[in-house]
Parts: structure tokens; sequence; C-alpha cells
């Protein structure tokens, strides 16, 4: 049976928070049923979120006939079910919904659910829960696949979108490319990966090293970032996946307009420059490795606003720069076919 989304926001409107949801709208519209959000309930989509046309919003589980599955479509700082979604959970449940998150609580070791569900015969799919457990061997890449790793100066920035619009890009180039899920939600719609966030801190090298491993009998891999390494509280989980996947060239990824680290806003974002310089630095005590271009996250300006910025950042940094769904990823495609051109890959 195919999966047919109820996404709940509940509440939950932003780009931030709401990526969840907003990315599975956006590449995986066809599966969608419609969003759950009480206090927009009788909109559409596009008028919600800017995307996704006429795909409605209830303010039930019991107004989205045909739908199987309910998704939980946030990804809220410490990755915890909002209290007053409980009821609505169980409802879906009740209803013999599969219920997927993507949240760090975990829906099967919830006793509440985990027994309205054995009561339904729902499925609790929580998509960070795994079973990593081995150290990285640096050993077995494939010479003849290029590894390219999008990065930031922040999270939550666009690092996911990027990967999967630069993929996308290259395939339509007759290019045989893989897009590699590390987060929640690129692991919903690709449907594979790891949720590298979720593994024990000495196996978080292996796991993105065994992600490499299992995808690199393509051509190109574009490996998904987590965190940064400029970030407070995720460069752990950065540091080890940039070392893990041991890539040949980076995309700088950046949200036009912001100055702070986001959720801590006491301290100042790095510069582009200081960014690319640390993250080629790091990247290359393991392996030769430079960014190769930038990526804008423009979403709050202006078009005319957004193309400024990219001259200004082009000038700066001497390097393409793209808003990859204002302006297609073209730009980085070609960043990436020349690289993989001058390494022989």
């Amino acid at each position: 049976m195919s999966r047919r989304l109820l996404i709940l926001t509940d509440g939950y409107h932003d780009s931030h928070t709401a990526k969840t949801a907003i990315n599975a709208i956006r590449y995986k519209p066809e599966e969608v049923v419609a969003v759950l959000d009480r206090s927009q309930s009788g909109k559409t989509c596009q008028e919600l979120f800017g995307l996704g046309g006429g795909i409605p919003v209830v303010g039930s589980v019991a107004e989205a006939p045909g739908a199987n599955t309910l998704l939980i479509g946030i990804a809220p700082p410490g990755g915890k079910i909002p209290p007053p979604w409980r009821p609505i959970v169980l409802e879906a449940i009740a209803r013999a919904y599969d219920v997927v998150s993507g949240l760090h609580d975990f829906l099967c070791d919830d006793p509440e659910f985990a027994a309205a569900a054995r009561q339904s015969g729902s499925r609790l799919v929580d998509v960070r829960k795994n079973d990593e457990h081995d150290v990285a061997q640096c050993e077995g890449f494939r010479e003849g696949c290029l590894r390219i790793h999008t990065v930031a100066n922040d999270c939550s920035v666009g690092k996911m979108v990027v990967s999967v619009e630069v993929v996308q890009g290259l395939k339509r180039r007759g290019i045989d490319a893989k897009f590699v899920a590390t987060g929640q939600t690129g692991i919903l719609i690709e449907g594979d990966g790891c949720p590298i966030d979720r593994v024990i801190g000495d196996f978080v090298n292996g796991a993105a090293e065994k992600l490499v491993l299992a995808n690199q009998h393509h051509e190109v891999i574009v490996v998904e970032g987590q965190g940064s390494l400029c970030h407070p509280r995720y460069s752990g989980v950065t540091l080890g996946l940039l070392h893990g996947c041991r890539p040949d060239g980076l995309i700088l990824v950046y949200e036009m307009g912001r100055t702070t680290i986001h959720g801590m806003e006491q301290f100042p974002l790095a510069s582009l420059e200081t960014t690319r310089d640390l993250y080629e630095h790091v990247a290359g005590v393991l392996h030769p490795c430079r960014v190769i271009g930038v990526a804008i996250n423009g979403g709050r300006f202006p078009d005319a606003e957004v193309a400024a910025e990219r001259d200004r950042v082009r000038q700066r940094m001497g390097l393409p720069v793209c808003d990859v769904l204002r302006h297609g990823p073209d730009e980085l495609v070609d960043a990436v076919l020349e690289l993989r051109r001058q390494l022989k890959k």
C-alpha cells in the first residue's frame, strides 16, 4: 500500500521548525493528502507555506480522507513531541494510521503510543532510531566516485535542499548521482540514509564512512551536511560527518540576512571567508578538499536583493553562487562537474 501522508504541524509554520513538513511537500507532493493545523484550517498549503498548491490544511484527522500515515512535520530544538499533540497522535493510531516521526523522542518507547499501536495494528516508525556501532576505518573509498558535501556557517540554513537540488541537476545532465541523507527529513524524502545526529559520538565518523561505502557505486554522491563547525551546540556531529565522508569538494550554504547563531543569538556568525577557510583546513587534515561554490538561502528577501547579494558574494569569494530554489542549481552543478574533470574521477 502506498504512503498517503497527513502532515502534522499544528501551530508551527516557520521555515525552520516546520522544515520537515515543508520539504515533504516540496519533494513528495504526490504523497501528501493534507496538513493538520487546527489554527489554519481551511487554508491551502500554498497560502500557509508558499508551496504545495491546493493541498488542504485541515483541523482534524477525520478531515483527511484517504490518508494512511501521520507524519510528524516539525523539527524543534530538542526533538520532543509537543504535549498538546498527544491526542492527535492517539486518534491517528486508533484509526490504524502508521505514524512516522523524525524526533529524538521515539514513538515506540512511549508506553501509551506503543500500547495503542499494538491494539490497532499501526506501525510506529522512528526515523532517527539506529544501531550504528562501528568506528571509522579510513579505507575502502572508491577513487572513481566524487564526494561532495554541503556545509554551512550555521544550522537550519538549507543544506538538505541544496544537496537534493544539486543531485537533481546532475541527473538532468545524465550523471549517475545520489543524494546521501544524514537527517530525518532527508531520510523521509530519499527513503534511506542515516540519522547522523542520533549516532553515539564515537561512531559518527564510522556511520558517515559507511554511507559513502554503501553509495559509492554512483559517479557522484552529495552528502547532506548537519549543523555547523561554528555552532556551539552541534559542531561535534558536523566534524564527525566531515571527517567520516572525507569529501573532495564542499558547497558552502548560508541564509541571507542572518547575523547570529540560530538559537544562540549571543554568538555572531562567522564570515563566509572564515567559514570557508575553517572547513577547508579541518577537512584537509584527512583528504584534499576545497569549497567549490556557495549556495544562498534568500527565502526572506525579494529577487532584486538576492541578485545583488549574489553579485557581492561572487566578488568576495571568487566562486559560483546561486539560490538553488530561485535560480536553479546549474551553477553549482557546473562546479561539481569541473571538479570531477580536474580530479579525473
